[in-house]
């Protein structure tokens, strides 16, 4: 279960293939079943765990995630602590879902107000630090229809067992429904055309990962408060970047989770995230003195709509924001003593 000790001057260069990363840090699910070892694991190390769901507009899910991680590993398995919504704003009784089934409801923009924008899921999970409580937090997205435990307990399961990783993504199969059937592969489609050749191109190292942009994720609060966070849904990538570029790949583990069933985004929605992560790209490379963008970038991104005959521009002014790391800000200092 363990896995050997990776190589810690493998990804000094981009020759993956010469890397043991994948065969030591990818995991199943299957592997952390066990809820009793699992629990003594996290008592033993002293840790406890935050699980946390951002949420717009989720009413149709969110109640099952909520009832079914409360009873399975709140109640009958002590392994989660504290189960927390942060909501963006939901008008269909999303809220209302989370706290009838036993969650605790914390609206985005009313935690730390003042602060920036509320502005998108990447702002969301960024505040999210503040509020949740454990040493080891799992963010999970509220969309999920064929929601299991092992969606947690295979992501907690590595940063229990392995001291060494520090971060963890899922990944799946992702069925997408077309023409009134569900397929059973064909998600992730922002994943393959956007974010896996941006990743080739720039952090090839990163390829590894099956699922980079997985919404179920999470790792131990010390490495998450260190790095800045990018607003909207640049946050996956992001995340990953600063991770790689900061730890190395040593720390970051993946494991199977095996399917995912959430409800498909329109192609323009998948336009709109795609502008986002080539921001979110772009921002860093400069940042990090690997690209030189000499006249900048527009966020305003236009989209063509074909309406009752004729063909429309739509612009959208989409931008991505950089918060800072959560251990720079002085409200999150004092309240966990940094």
């Amino acid at each position: 279960m363990e896995g050997k000790e990776p190589d810690k001057g493998c990804y000094a260069s981009s020759r993956l293939e010469k890397c043991d990363w994948y065969d030591a840090n990818t995991f199943h699910h299957a592997q952390f079943d066990d809820l009793g070892k699992l629990v003594a694991l996290k008592e033993a190390a002293g840790k406890t765990v935050s699980v946390c769901l951002p949420s717009l507009n989720e009413a149709e899910t969110i109640g099952e995630i909520v009832s079914t991680t409360r009873a399975e590993l709140m109640e009958k398995a002590p392994l989660v602590d504290q189960l927390c919504v942060v909501d963006g704003g939901s008008g269909d009784g999303t809220r209302e879902a989370a706290e009838a089934a036993g969650a605790e409801v914390l609206r985005q923009d009313e935690i730390l107000p003042g602060m920036y924008e509320p502005q998108g899921k990447g702002d969301a999970l960024w505040r999210s630090l503040y509020c949740l409580k454990g040493d080891i937090i799992i963010w999970m997205d509220s969309d999920i229809r064929n929601f299991h435990p092992r969606f947690v307990t295979g992501l907690v399961g590595p940063l229990l067992v392995r001291p060494d990783v520090r971060f963890v993504k899922g990944y799946y199969q992702r069925p997408i429904k077309s023409e009134h059937r569900l397929l059973p592969t064909g998600g992730g489609r922002v994943t393959e055309l956007v974010a896996r050749p941006l990743l080739s191109l720039f952090f090839p190292e990163l390829t590894a990962l099956i699922q980079p942009l997985s919404g179920e994720y999470g790792g131990h609060r010390e490495i998450l408060e260190s790095i800045p966070f990018f607003s909207g849904y640049g946050v996956e990538i992001g995340m990953l970047m600063d991770i790689f570029t900061r730890y190395g790949m040593g720390v970051i583990g993946q494991v199977d989770l095996v399917e995912r069933h959430h409800r498909n985004q329109p192609v323009p929605a998948l336009g709109r995230m795609s502008f986002q992560i080539v921001q979110a790209v772009l921002i860093r490379l400069q940042e990090l003195g690997r690209m030189d963008l000499r006249g900048g970038y527009s966020v305003e991104m236009t989209q063509v709509e074909y309406r009752d005959g004729q063909y429309l521009l739509e612009k959208k002014v989409l931008p991505v924001q950089e918060r800072p790391p959560m251990a720079q800000v002085e409200e999150y200092r004092r309240r966990f003593d940094r």
